[in-house]
């Protein structure tokens, strides 16, 4: 008996034939990305495009303001709000810097902010939204439009990226039910 078999933990499926070994199946990760600031679906894309590279069966549902994630028009124009994130900015060359949230309602801020973000992202080696995106989604990541939010946000199927499809949250949960990780975003 292989070490897999005997590990209730271990996801298996066992071949017919007696004295197959059993393969491992891959193991499941449901993610629920209900926002839609870049600085919100990073953290998604991080973590999915992360687990496809370990070979999971990642999918992503997204409801609510993550429908902007596989919006067509939306998905070009994340961005960062300089209001309402308490811990924004973050200390800038070791240097903490707190800006008074007053600050972040000026004009041009969320501007500022975006530009701050996908500064830090290219220094960091981090590819840009579309390329992580899109790593995202040659590697095998589902996404999902969320089948109510798509009504309750006036979104047509049409305003949904190629590659993206929509699942309703009984169809996902019966996969995140099964997941060997779920988070929700």
């Amino acid at each position: 008996m292989t070490q897999a078999a005997m590990d209730p933990g271990t996801n298996v499926s066992t071949l017919e034939s007696p004295g197959a070994e059993a393969i491992p199946e891959p193991k499941k990760f449901a993610l629920v990305a209900s926002k839609g600031g870049l600085d919100e679906v990073y953290p998604i894309l991080i973590m999915a495009s992360t687990a496809a590279a370990l070979g999971w069966d990642c999918r992503v549902f997204c409801t609510f303001y993550g429908l902007d994630l596989v919006h067509k028009k939306r998905q070009k124009k994340l961005k960062v709000s300089a209001v309402g994130n308490a811990a924004s900015p973050p200390p800038i060359n070791g240097v903490e810097m707190r800006v008074p949230t007053i600050i972040g309602m000026l004009p041009g801020m969320n501007f500022v902010a975006t530009k701050m973000m996908k500064g830090w992202m290219k220094k960091s080696n981090i590819p840009d939204f579309e390329s992580l995106y899109n790593t995202c989604v040659e590697s095998g990541v589902q996404f999902y439009a969320c089948a109510t939010t798509l009504g309750v946000m006036s979104v047509d199927l049409d305003d949904i990226v190629e590659g993206a499809s929509c699942l309703g949250a009984t169809a996902f949960l019966d996969f995140a039910s099964e997941a060997d990780v779920a988070l929700f975003v």
